[in-house]
């Protein structure tokens, strides 16, 4: 959506085509950008009616992202034979995504992919790491995969940084926050985060959050109750303004175990909050830059990410860190995205 609406200013005609036209971020699509709602229910559903689009209005490029959307936008070209190119985003690391698939479906549609990727007129990933991992794991060339960021608004996120939030933690001057967020899923790994919290409260009074919501809620609530943690971990489910916490934390940590391009690592740069991340399968070590603006530790390592937390709380002057998120502003990541896509 950001990168439609980037677009958009750009008087080139954008439209984002969705399966659904449904949810929240619907009132943050730009007026410049028209919607158009297929009114299909699902991406899986979708392939007869983005044919029909695709006949219709015979765009330039057809920009697609995760791998079922991929799947069918790639297909709708072929078959449509109207001269659109077909560019898909890979968004996560193939092979982690792989290994920590659910379900039988999830791991049948890699295969597919498998087959239909050949066919892409051109790949972006959002990350080195993402690109090499891809490129292994699909068994295509490296040379046919261009790296673009995802973006970030340096304006639009400390503007929303500066909402109040309400919480009494963010306004009792209590000990300091650190904060981690993302789905409640394996590959992120909380667990790790919650026992290297568990060492660092012994050394320092200090608060942990984490935001978001899924399957492992359960299991991390049993944790902190096994640690005896509860008045000092909170879990208060997904927030639309987690960058209200961002700022005011003391630290954010990313503790995953594969990161495509990690959105909210880039986030807490921009809100000039330290940062903590594991040097995860994907691109967490390339947004830092091998270490200049974060520490890095290793996956799953307990001790060495409670002392990289210890550190960070007690560090004095740090670097300003929103320069490195204006690396990812919006407008060099459109104008790279449109050099893609308008590529030929």
């Amino acid at each position: 959506m950001q990168l439609a609406n980037e677009i958009g200013k750009e008087n080139i005609a954008a439209d984002l085509v969705l399966a659904c036209a449904s949810g929240p971020y619907l009132e943050e699509v730009s007026g410049r950008v028209r919607v158009i709602d297929l009114g299909c229910g699902s991406v899986s559903r979708a392939l007869p009616d983005l044919v029909g689009y695709l006949k219709r209005e015979r765009p330039r490029s057809l920009l697609s992202g995760l791998d079922h959307a991929n799947v069918v936008a790639i297909a709708a070209c072929k078959i449509a034979r109207c001269g659109t190119d077909s560019v898909i985003s890979i968004r996560s690391v193939p092979s982690a995504a792989y290994r920590y698939a659910s379900t039988r479906r999830g791991r049948i549609l890699f295969r597919i992919a498998r087959v239909m990727y050949r066919f892409a007129d051109r790949i972006v990933a959002n990350s080195d790491g993402v690109a090499e991992d891809f490129a292994r794991f699909y068994g295509l060339s490296r040379d046919r995969v261009d790296v673009i960021h995802n973006p970030v608004s340096l304006r639009d996120i400390q503007a929303s940084s500066r909402k109040e939030n309400g919480h009494p933690w963010l306004r009792d001057n209590g000990p300091p926050i650190v904060l981690g967020a993302g789905r409640f899923v394996a590959v992120k790994d909380f667990p790790t985060l919650i026992r290297a919290f568990s060492e660092v409260h012994q050394r320092i009074s200090c608060r942990l959050v984490i935001l978001g919501e899924g399957p492992q809620r359960d299991t991390l609530e049993r944790l902190v109750e096994t640690l005896d943690l509860g008045d000092r971990v909170l879990m208060p489910g997904f927030d639309r303004n987690p960058y209200a916490w961002m700022r005011r934390a003391r630290v954010f940590v990313s503790s995953s175990v594969s990161e495509g391009c990690p959105n909210s690592l880039m986030q807490a740069l921009a809100c000039g909050t330290r940062v903590v991340s594991t040097t995860s399968l994907g691109g967490a070590a390339e947004i830092l830059e091998g270490g200049k603006w974060g520490r890095l530790v290793p996956v799953g390592d307990v001790a060495a990410l409670a002392h990289a937390i210890t550190d960070s709380l007690g560090d004095g002057d740090t670097p300003d860190l929103t320069r490195r998120a204006l690396d990812f502003s919006p407008e060099k990541i459109a104008a790279r995205y449109l050099d893609v896509l308008l590529r030929g």
